[in-house]
Formats: C-alpha cells, sequence, structure tokens
C-alpha cells in the first residue's frame, strides 16, 4: 500500500514509529512449495515451505552510472569493475525474474547521497532544497528501481539536516535510523524499522521485519550538523531494544540493515563509547537476528557467519562492495511446523554489477541530469604552468598537495583578519586522497580540481602548540612501515601500516620535517622546525584543517578538543575552484614547498 510520508513523518517524530507495510504481496503457488493436502497436521504431510530472497547495496555514494566524472571517461579499474545504479538495476531485474519480484525485498545499508559531482551538484549547486527545486537523481533511480528500505549512512548527514530531510521526502521508501535520536526526546527521529508480508498459499503470510541502523561516528563527522539535535547511541544497545519488540510484533524474519563494518574496530578511538564498525558484535551480542547487511567499511564481503553468543544460532552477514559494483543477496528457506514459520537456513552471496549492462530505463530516466553535471565538471578555471600528479604523494613531498594547503592557509588567514589571532602564524593539514589525481599543463577544469579533493569536507581554524603538532606529527607518521636502514625500499609497501588508509596520513604545511622510519612508531619525526629553527612547544599556532579531521575523524592528538576560532560550509573543493579561478595560472612557484622528507637514520629514503 502507498505511504503517506506525511501522515507517517508526523507519526513518528511523535512516538518513534516504525514502518509496517502489511499490503499484500502474494507468492505464486510454486515459489512457496505449496503440498497437496495444505497445512502440516496429519502424519506422511510435508510441512510448507517458502523461498525468501533479500537483496542489498550499500555505500552507492551517488554512483548511477559506470562513469567517472574526474576523468570524464567510462569507470574502469585494474580489477574490472562496473559501477552505478543502472547496473544494479539490471542485476535486480534478474534476481526478481528469477526468484519471482513477490519473493524478494530490496535493501540498502546507507552513505546515498554524497560522493560524486552528481550528488553534490544537486546538494550545492542546483540544491533539492530550493524552492521548486528539482528530485535529487538518487530518489529517482532508487524509487525507479524499487528499493523496500534504505538505512542512513553517516554521508547522508554532509549536507545538513534540510537536505537529509528533502531527500527523505522524495524517496517513496523510508530511511530507517534506529539509532538516530532526537537529541531532546530521545526518540527516534528516523523510522526505525520496516515491515512487510508475504503472502503464501494456504499458509499464515511471512512477515519479515528490517531494522536500521546507522554509525554513532556521526556525532564527531558532522558534529556542525547534529550537535544538540540529534543523537547517536550505538548499534548493539539499540538493536537489543528493538529486535525483541520486532519479534513480539510477529517477525518472522528479522533482518538488520547497518551501516557499520563488521572488524569490531574504531577510526576515532574512544572520542566515542560506541563501536564504529560493530555489525559482527551485533550479530554475536542480540539474539533474534538471521541476517546482516553490512555497510561503511567499503570492502567485499561476501559471506561470514557469525554464532549469537546466547542462542548458538547462525547470523549470516554479507557485504557489497561500495560503488554499486556488487549486489547482495541472502536466499533464506522457511518451513512451517508447528504453527509458525521458522527460518531453516540462510545463505548469502554477490552478484557483480559487471556482468551486465546497464538498465537504459535508468540512463534514460537521469540522462538530462548526467549532461548537467559533465557539462558544469568540464568548466575551465585556470591553466597550469607544469602536470601536477599525486602518484607518489604519499611517500614524497608533492606540489599539488601544498596547494590544498596554500588554499586553506590563505582562507583562514582571510577569515582571521582584525581579530585576536590575526597575528597569530597559519599552519595547514592535507592528506593525499587519491593516489590518481592529475592536474594536467594547460587548461584546468572543476574536474581536474575536484579529483583532487574528493570529499566534501569544510574547513576549521583551531588552536594548538607547537607541542601538540608535534604529537600530531608523531602519530601521522605511523602511516608508514618501519623500513630499516639499507633495506630495499618498496614505495608499494612502505604505506599504510596497520591498515591505515591514505585519508589518515597527513602532511602539514609550515613546518620543516623528516621521518624517519627506521624508527619505531612514536619517535620519528626529527629536525622538527619552524621558519629555520627548532620548534618551540610552547608557541601557538593556527592550524588550517578539514572538518573530518577538526571532529576527531582518524583520532588524531588534540586537535577534536583544540579551540576553534573559525568554520565556514563552504566545501574546500570549491576554494580550490576559486583559489585558481582568482589566480587564472597555476603555477607551483605561488605554493610549492619541500617542507618534509622520508629518512632512515638521518639519510634521505628518496
Amino acid at each position: 500500500m502507498p505511504l503517506n510520508r506525511r501522515k507517517f513523518l508526523k507519526k513518528s517524530a511523535v512516538t518513534g514509529a516504525g514502518v509496517a507495510l502489511t499490503g499484500a504481496v502474494a507468492a505464486p503457488a510454486a515459489q512457496a512449495a505449496e503440498v497437496k493436502g495444505g497445512a502440516a497436521k496429519g502424519a506422511g504431510k510435508r510441512p510448507k515451505r517458502y523461498s525468501l530472497t533479500v537483496m542489498g547495496t550499500t555505500d552507492l555514494h551517488g554512483h548511477v552510472f559506470n562513469w567517472d566524472y574526474f576523468k570524464d571517461a567510462e569507470y574502469s579499474d585494474k580489477a574490472g569493475n562496473a559501477q552505478g545504479l543502472a547496473r544494479i538495476s539490471t542485476l535486480v531485474n534478474q534476481v526478481r525474474e528469477e526468484k519471482g519480484r513477490c519473493n524478494t525485498l530490496l535493501l540498502d545499508a546507507g552513505d546515498t547521497i554524497q560522493g560524486t559531482p552528481l550528488t553534490y551538484y544537486y546538494a550545492k549547486v542546483d540544491p533539492i532544497t530550493a524552492k521548486g527545486g528539482p528530485v535529487h537523481p538518487m530518489a529517482q533511480a532508487m524509487n525507479a528501481i524499487g528499493y523496500d528500505a534504505v538505512a542512513l549512512g553517516n554521508h547522508e548527514f554532509n549536507y545538513g539536516i534540510e537536505t537529509l530531510r528533502k531527500f527523505e521526502s522524495q524517496c517513496r521508501f523510508p530511511l530507517l535510523g534506529a539509532n538516530a535520536l532526537d537529541a531532546k526526546t530521545l526518540k527516534p527521529a528516523f523510522p526505525p524499522y520496516f515491515i512487510k508480508k508475504f503472502h503464501v498459499p494456504g499458509a499464515p503470510p511471512v512477515k519479515v521485519a528490517v531494522l536500521g541502523l546507522t554509525n554513532p561516528g556521526i556525532a564527531i563527522w558532522d558534529k556542525a550538523y547534529v550537535q544538540g539535535k540529534l543523537t547517536f547511541p550505538g548499534l548493539e544497545e539499540q538493536a537489543a531494544k528493538w529486535v525483541p519488540k520486532l519479534r513480539s510484533m510477529g517477525a518472522d524474519v528479522v533482518v538488520v540493515s547497518a551501516h557499520s563494518g563488521s572488524s569490531g574496530t574504531s577510526s576515532y578511538g574512544d572520542q566515542l563509547p560506541y563501536i564504529e564498525n560493530s555489525a559482527a558484535l551485533v550479530a554475536q551480542q542480540v539474539p533474534g537476528i538471521d541476517a546482516i547487511l553490512v555497510g561503511h567499511a567499503h570492502v567485499e564481503i561476501p559471506e561470514l557467519k557469525v554464532t549469537n553468543a546466547k542462542t548458538g544460532k547462525t547470523v549470516v552477514l554479507s557485504e557489497p562492495l561500495c560503488y554499486a559494483e556488487r549486489l547482495s543477496l541472502f536466499d533464506f528457506e522457511l518451513v512451517f511446523e508447528k504453527g509458525k514459520w521458522e527460518v531453516e537456513s540462510v545463505a548469502a552471496s554477490l552478484r557483480n554489477a559487471n556482468a551486465v549492462a546497464d538498465d537504459p530505463r535508468i540512463t534514460k530516466l537521469l540522462s538530462d541530469e548526467h549532461a548537467t553535471v559533465v557539462k558544469y565538471v568540464n568548466q575551465v578555471v585556470g591553466t597550469a604552468t607544469e602536470t601536477l600528479t599525486t602518484v607518489e604523494a604519499r611517500y614524497k613531498d608533492a606540489p599539488i598537495i601544498d596547494l590544498i594547503t596554500k588554499v586553506q592557509e590563505d582562507v583562514v588567514r582571510a577569515a582571521l583578519a582584525g581579530t585576536q589571532y590575526a597575528s597569530l602564524p597559519v599552519l595547514a593539514q592535507a592528506s593525499p586522497f587519491s593516489r590518481t589525481s592529475e592536474i594536467p599543463a594547460g587548461k584546468v577544469t572543476i574536474r581536474d580540481l575536484s579529483s583532487l579533493y574528493v570529499y566534501d569536507n569544510t574547513l576549521v581554524a583551531k588552536l594548538l602548540t607547537g607541542a601538540q603538532l608535534r604529537a600530531y606529527l608523531e602519530y601521522s607518521a605511523e602511516y608508514f612501515v618501519q623500513t630499516a636502514a639499507g633495506v630495499v625500499v618498496d614505495p608499494e609497501k612502505l604505506t599504510n601500516a596497520n591498515n591505515r588508509p591514505d585519508y589518515n596520513y597527513d602532511y602539514v604545511s609550515g613546518l620543516g620535517y623528516e621521518i624517519d622510519v627506521a624508527q619505531v612508531a612514536g619517535s620519528r619525526i626529527k629536525n622538527l622546525t619552524y621558519n629555520g629553527a627548532a620548534l618551540d612547544d610552547a608557541q601557538q599556532f593556527v592550524f588550517a584543517v578539514n572538518n573530518y579531521r577538526a571532529n576527531g575523524g582518524g583520532a588524531f592528538p588534540h586537535v577534536a578538543s583544540a579551540t576553534e576560532l573559525w568554520s565556514e560550509s563552504t566545501e574546500i573543493r570549491t576554494r580550490i575552484a576559486e583559489w585558481v579561478t582568482a589566480k587564472g595560472v597555476l603555477d607551483p612557484k605561488d605554493f610549492a614547498s619541500v617542507d618534509w622528507k622520508l629518512t632512515r637514520d638521518g639519510t634521505p629514503v628518496f
């Protein structure tokens, strides 16, 4: 039955109600495996059986087409992957054809409306929040494909609550978040769950409940938008609250869609008492869950079986690869015995988007939006005197990263002019986000600059001391694998120690330093200087950082708790484009400097 969103949202805000869709979803007799003689009462009569398939995607990040907006070309990688909801739509159609559409459910585990120039454009350039504004491309695509429910991801909050609520109003499916609570009432601010009945001829319907859980890290990463408005308790405690309720409401099957990885780790250290990647812990600790669609971690897990500690039952987890590259399938076999449906088995598997072609219905639906964004990102904003690239930026001081720090320094200096902090030196951090970004010599476009800064981060100014910056650099240097002097250095094996991602390694501009990779982590920063002299631990600096780092992302020391001097909502990517546009010419002499180098026992590595 159609969902009256306005009435529902009003009810949900007041009572914390979930979504219960009880409309008829009739299963054909063959799919229901109906046995002559009806219900299993007499001897020799086999019990009723029912097969259900739950499909899932996650971390779509605005990928509708198999297109790389940064390269202005079809997407391609070494693994031969293909991306986009247009491909997923074809896979979904195939599964519905195989299983019978009335025996399937389609879910997503979050991070939907951020991640490509397509989503940026409809959040910022031609925003969906404007009066008479457009319908978000992700809402259009997911409505057309027929998603049943979507869990909130942390990146849903990147553009603020108004944009998220507008997107929600455009979706013909609920956005679930049992642990996204109103900060004042502590009641769910979004529907916690979704229920759908599957009719089985000659037997009671199968009632499937989907519980949506989002990531506690939102409280850190999007603090500017959610502080005082929303709070995000842990997944385990909220699942323990809601799963028994869903079972008491008659749910025969409970599936969790969780925007939380399975590793049991957190990138934000002990800043929150809740675990970032807790999907496996939910399976282990909370009885009554049959399967979990896992998101957030951007890893591929075809099937992971976790034993629940209290019941001994197996919970099946699956995480499809991000960017609509994979589709997870949970195949349930149910049997009707002793007056109720029981889950007999669950098996998870993946289907690959590279095995099919785009669904022309989806590409046609969004061809105008796609063309608009392609035109936008190909606008020329300046000229580069030479090619700049991030290829070696992880282990060599690269001018292209200096461009980011220079822009951040300039913006913060201008913002603090005339304040009591105007006389303090301004330093900046930046990370080598991409290993393939290139700004070519000659004409520079918005897409060239956007590929350099792929996240929608904004700028914050914090007050730090020399001692705190020293600790910050030591923590950053843990990114390198300890490599003894004299050992042949393989750059591909030099970085990402302990699986630390590239985006959690920072340059710091304005300081001179060496990173001695022969030393143990924690004692690698050598010859740390400011203005050619040894750094004074007591000196104060203004530190220009992105909002992810400023709010504790990556768990870098001191920065989250440091005094905030200024912040803004304009993306750093936009600031870079503005800076280049104003200059007209992109010349490394205007921003590049060699501030740091890798050494081993004082000898440069490169």
